[in-house]
C-alpha cells in the first residue's frame, strides 16, 4: 500500500468510526496546557533518557553519511522505533523514515529532523570522531535525529495525553539535495495540518530559542558556468581569446544584479565562490569555470535572479568573444524556496516555548540569508522553523556550523526533544475540538 493510501485509509476508518471527545480532560484546561512543556522538559532531563539520546547522537556522529546514503543512520532510527513499539513507513525517498505516535487518527501534526552529513574532514580530536574519511556531521543533524527520537520516546510515554497523531519525519539529503521535496512528493504530509522543525544554533545560549513570523531564511540556488575562449601563449594574447578576462568581467557584472537591479528593501545576494582556470604562469587557458550561489526572500526575486544570472554570464562572455554554458543543477540541487513561518504557528510556538523556558528566553531574530529545504514543506502546509541555542557561556565561543571544528553541546538534547514533543502535543490539543466540530458538520451532511 502506498504512503498516501495508508494515511487516507486511516482517515476514512476514523470518519466512519468517530470517538467521543471528553471536554473534561485536565490537560484541556489552560493550567494543564501550560504544564505540558515543563513536564516534558523534566522528563527529557532524566539521566536515563539523556544518556540514551547522547549515545544515539554519538553513534550517528561516528558514522556520518551523505544525502540519500544515510542507510546506517536510517537503520539505527528504525531499530529504536521498533524498541519503542512505534510503527513507521520505510523506505521513503530512499532512506527516509516516517513514524506515527498517537491515536492513529486525525488531527495529524508533523515534527521533522534531517539526517545527512557534510563532505568535510573532521578536525576535532575526540573519542567519537568521524570514522568515515571526508565526511562529518558539521551541521548538527546527528543531534537533530537524537532529539526527534527523544521526542518520540516522550510522546510514547504520554500516549494517553495525545489527542491525535504525531508524524515523525526523518528526512534525508537536506544539504543541497532537496530531501524535503522528495519526501513531500512521496506524500508524507497528506492529511497533515502543520509541521515543526528546528536547527541547533551555536551562537545562542543554551535554553534560548530564536525565530520570527514570516520570512526567516532565504530561498537559494546554485550555478556553475563554463566560459570558453581560445587558449594560447600569454606573451601573444592577440592570438588567443582570453576566458579569464571574460570571467572577470562576468563576476563584476553579476554584482550589479543586486546593487543596480534589485529593490534595496528586497534583500538579495549573488556570490561567486568558485573560480577555476589555468595551470601555468604563461599559458592562457581554453576555458574557465566559475560557480556560486544566489539568495532572495521571495520566489519572484529568486526566479528573476536566476534568469538574469544566465543572461549576464552569456552576454558578458559574448562581449569578450567567448561562449558560455550555465548549469543551475535543478535536478541535483533544486531551487530552495524561502523559509516562511506561519503567523498562527508563531503564536503557538511563543506560547509553548514561553511556558517551558520563560518568555525572556525567546529571541525575535532578524531574517538570515541562509537557506533550508524545510521551506518545501511550508509551501504545502503551515510550518514553523526555529533555532535552538546550545552555547555554554562558561566555555570559549563554539565554532560555527559547517566548520571542521564544529562540536555539539550535548546538554541541548533534552531541550530539543521536549520542544518537539510539546509543540506537537499542544497543537493536537488545540486542533482536536476544531476537527471534531468540522466532523460533526460532515456527518450531518451525510
Amino acid at each position: 500500500m502506498s504512503f498516501s493510501k495508508l494515511v487516507s485509509f486511516i482517515l476514512i476508518l476514523y470518519l466512519l468510526n468517530p470517538t467521543v471527545v471528553l471536554s473534561s480532560s485536565s490537560l484541556g484546561s489552560s493550567n494543564g496546557l501550560s504544564e505540558i512543556p515543563k513536564k516534558f522538559l523534566d522528563f527529557a532531563k532524566r539521566q536515563e533518557l539523556v544518556d540514551w539520546m547522547v549515545g544515539i547522537r554519538r553513534k550517528i556522529h561516528e558514522n556520518p553519511e551523505l544525502g540519500y546514503e544515510e542507510f546506517e543512520t536510517s537503520k539505527l532510527i528504525r531499530q529504536e522505533l521498533d524498541k519503542m513499539g512505534i510503527p513507521y513507513k520505510y523506505p521513503v525517498s530512499v532512506t527516509g523514515v516516517v513514524g506515527f505516535v498517537g491515536t492513529g487518527r486525525p488531527p495529524f501534526v508533523a515534527i521533522r529532523a534531517d539526517m545527512d552529513a557534510l563532505s568535510l574532514q573532521e578536525l576535532v580530536e575526540w573519542e567519537h570522531k568521524s570514522k568515515n574519511p571526508g565526511k562529518m556531521h558539521a551541521c548538527g543533524h546527528d543531534a537533530h535525529v537524537s532529539m526527534l527520537l527523544g521526542a518520540a520516546k516522550i510522546l510514547k510515554e504520554h500516549l494517553e495525553e495525545l489527542k491525535g497523531t504525531v508524524v515523525l519525519v526523518f528526512q534525508p539529503a537536506e544539504e543541497g539535495g532537496g530531501g524535503a521535496k522528495t519526501m513531500l512528493d512521496a506524500g508524507v504530509l497528506e492529511n497533515v495540518d502543520a509541521i515543526f522543525g528546528l536547527h541547533v544554533a551555536p551562537e545562542l545560549p543554551i535554553g534560548m530559542v530564536a525565530s520570527r513570523p514570516g520570512p526567516v531564511l532565504a530561498g537559494s540556488g546554485f550555478f556553475d558556468a563554463v566560459i570558453s575562449g581560445k587558449g594560447g601563449h600569454a606573451a601573444i594574447p592577440q592570438h588567443s581569446i582570453d576566458p579569464i578576462l571574460a570571467a572577470s568581467n562576468v563576476i563584476v557584472s553579476l554584482q550589479h544584479l543586486v546593487s543596480r537591479e534589485a529593490d534595496p528593501l528586497d534583500s538579495q545576494v549573488v556570490t561567486v565562490a568558485k573560480f577555476q582556470g589555468g595551470g601555468a604562469f604563461n599559458v592562457i587557458p581554453d576555458s574557465v569555470t566559475i560557480g556560486g550561489t544566489f539568495r532572495a526572500f521571495s520566489k519572484e526575486s529568486l526566479t528573476q535572479l536566476k534568469q538574469r544570472i544566465e543572461e549576464v554570464i552569456k552576454g558578458q562572455a559574448a562581449v569578450q568573444r567567448c561562449s558560455a554554458t550555465v548549469d543551475f543543477y535543478e535536478n541535483e540541487k533544486p531551487l530552495f524556496p524561502p523559509t516562511i513561518n506561519s503567523k498562527d504557528l508563531h503564536e503557538h510556538f511563543h506560547n509553548v516555548a514561553g511556558d517551558m523556558l520563560g518568555t525572556g528566553k525567546i529571541k525575535d531574530m532578524q531574517p538570515l540569508m541562509g537557506s533550508e529545504d524545510f521551506a518545501f514543506y511550508q509551501e504545502a502546509i503551515p510550518g514553523y522553523f526555529f533555532f535552538l541555542g546550545m552555547k555554554d557561556e562558561t566555555c570559549p565561543p563554539p565554532k560555527s556550523v559547517h566548520s571542521p571544528y564544529f562540536m555539539i553541546n550535548e546538554d541541548v538534547l533534552p531541550y530539543g526533544a521536549a520542544l518537539h514533543a510539546s509543540l506537537a502535543s499542544r497543537y493536537l490539543l488545540a486542533a482536536e475540538p476544531k476537527f471534531h466540530s468540522a466532523e460533526e458538520n460532515l456527518h450531518d451532511e451525510l
